[in-house]
């Protein structure tokens, strides 16, 4: 099995999810997008996993390979192969397929709960996990509208589509999954992420929310491991 990574900076990786790739026997290619690296041909490839980024998926002009990945996930999923988009990647696999997708009226950054819908409990994507269960989220867009098809998944009071299914094995969500110990951190260093978070916490967001990370990071890694597991299920 092969797996296509799209990444936006090289800090949004697949995360957690690579020692499971591995442990799996399951190899992956990852396509920079944001140093000018090349979308390759999608045959041959098992999975697309499509992860977060400071840009916003109407900032074709500013960042003008969006359009030739948005066509690749269009294609993708038009094959009916399994795809997973997190974060800026739940948000392209909306807007490709045409929904909609805007700011929100303020950040939501920090560790928060989302529940899941009763499509949410019926998916393939969350058999195993909790009907209510902790979240990080970095986001200042969000998903407004679904594609044609489109159902919600999980959702909380602050943004309403925290997940999303389109068609049996295309799977996007909000939240961010794929975290490690080095994540917040990491992504601390991103101007578009610490403005963000600033934003809400002030100037001492960075030390607080690493904190609360480190409490809850054995529930995420086994919700990772759990998602992970229902994904690699829908690949047939």
């Amino acid at each position: 099995m092969r797996v296509l990574v799209f990444q936006h900076v090289a800090a949004e990786h697949p995360g957690s999810f690579r020692d499971l790739m591995q442990a799996d026997g399951v190899a992956w290619d990852a396509v920079e997008l944001d140093e000018g690296e090349k979308i390759p041909a999608l045959e041959g490839y098992d999975a697309l996993m499509v992860f977060g980024g400071p840009m916003d998926v109407w900032q074709e002009e500013e960042y003008p390979w969006l359009v030739a990945e948005k066509a690749a996930i269009r294609a993708w999923v038009a094959s009916g192969r399994p795809y997973l988009g997190v974060c800026l990647g739940h948000q392209l696999l909306a807007d490709a397929l045409g929904g909609k997708v805007g700011l929100m009226p303020g950040p939501e950054v920090g560790v928060t709960d989302v529940r899941l819908t009763q499509a949410g409990l019926a998916s393939p994507l969350f058999q195993g996990l909790a009907p209510s269960f902790p979240t990080l989220q970095w986001h200042g867009a969000a998903v407004l509208a679904l594609p044609e098809g489109g159902q919600i998944l999980a959702e909380n009071d602050h943004c309403p589509i925290q997940a999303l299914q389109v068609g049996p094995r295309a799977f996007g969500i909000q939240y961010h999954v794929e975290l490690t110990d080095e994540t917040v951190p990491e992504w601390g260093a991103i101007i578009e992420y610490r403005c963000a978070l600033e934003a809400i916490t002030g100037s001492g967001g960075q030390v607080v929310l690493e904190a609360a990370t480190r409490e809850k990071m054995p529930v995420f890694r086994a919700a990772a491991a759990q998602l992970y597991r229902n994904f690699r299920g829908t690949w047939g």
